[in-house]
């Protein structure tokens, strides 16, 4: 066979088992998440704006182009003061044209306190997944719904894509306060800079610590001691809600160990757990509670 041939045999196969990715990309439910998340994200970069020029902007409102300067700051003050890893991170600004910008799903068994964890590349399981079709995100939470686990689908504002690309800031971040900027900006960038294969856990409880800690030093270095005291609270109330979160997983697995293997037994069980503490979490924690309204408590769900 003659080089030219070879070629083009070559180039054949090669479309072909290009096309058979395109089709499973499609096909596949997994396939058309993929596609749909890499659209969004190529949606967000081209819609990039440079936060300096827009600052700089005197069309702009001056509240939203001091949030954009509050934001380059909270990054030089990650990067100079927290030695965090920024690449070219949140130097610009993307509109993503909607209040929402992704549903999150999450998944728990119902007769152990054990996550359903979704498989991705390079993070590796992880127990919460990104949707941005809202109809395909209630259809995945039905499913599971189904399968017997307990779900919870909630909004979220931003996300990383841990240095893969320069994340910009977003329109549905920016609608947060000053405070909560500046722990979005560092939460952010400590996942650009540490991030643990398979241990989402870890990932997300560094991450939080580091934001809000690092929210309250920022604001404490600017001497804004308003938003350093909000900053403060805010990670109070984040405390005493983990140690309402531990003690209640402790109270359930209690619950489990005396109903046995049952699983029928094991849930009737764990949901008297949780509708006794609820009153707790109501009206002995919820007092304690800065920020936190209490209708969110009241109507927050209990469960795995």
């Amino acid at each position: 066979m003659n080089l030219k041939r070879w070629r083009g045999v070559v180039a054949r196969v090669a479309g072909g088992l290009f096309g058979l990715l395109v089709l499973l990309l499609v096909v596949l439910e997994d396939g058309r998440f993929l596609l749909r998340a890499g659209w969004e994200e190529a949606r967000i970069l081209v819609r990039r704006r440079p936060i300096e020029s827009l600052v700089q902007d005197s069309s702009l409102p001056p509240v939203v182009r001091g949030k954009l300067g509050l934001v380059l700051d909270a990054r030089r003050y990650a990067v100079q003061v927290l030695g965090l890893e920024a690449g070219r991170s949140f130097l610009y600004y993307s509109d993503v044209g909607r209040d929402t910008l992704v549903l999150v799903l999450s998944a728990a068994y119902r007769d152990r306190l054990e996550p359903y964890r979704w498989w991705f590349p390079v993070v590796g399981r992880v127990p919460y997944r990104g949707y941005f079709d809202w109809g395909a995100a209630r259809r995945a939470e039905e499913r599971l719904r189904r399968r017997g686990f307990d779900t919870y689908l909630r909004p979220t504002a931003a996300f990383s894509t841990l240095g893969w690309f320069d994340d910009p800031l977003l329109s549905t971040t920016l609608a947060e306060d000053s405070v909560g900027l500046a722990n979005t900006v560092i939460h952010e960038l400590v996942h650009n800079t540490v991030f643990v294969r398979d241990v989402v856990e870890f990932n997300e409880s560094l991450a939080s610590f580091v934001g809000a800690r690092g929210a309250v030093a920022f604001f404490r270095e600017r001497g804004d001691s308003v938003a350093a005291a909000r900053a403060e609270a805010e990670w109070g109330d984040e405390r005493r809600l983990a140690a309402f979160w531990d003690a209640l997983a402790f109270a359930v697995e209690g619950a489990y160990r005396r109903a046995g293997s049952d699983s029928a037994a094991r849930v009737a069980a764990r949901d008297s757990v949780y509708s006794a503490w609820r009153r707790v979490l109501v009206d002995s924690v919820g007092p304690t509670l800065r920020f936190v309204p209490r209708a969110w408590l009241e109507r927050v769900p209990l469960d795995n």
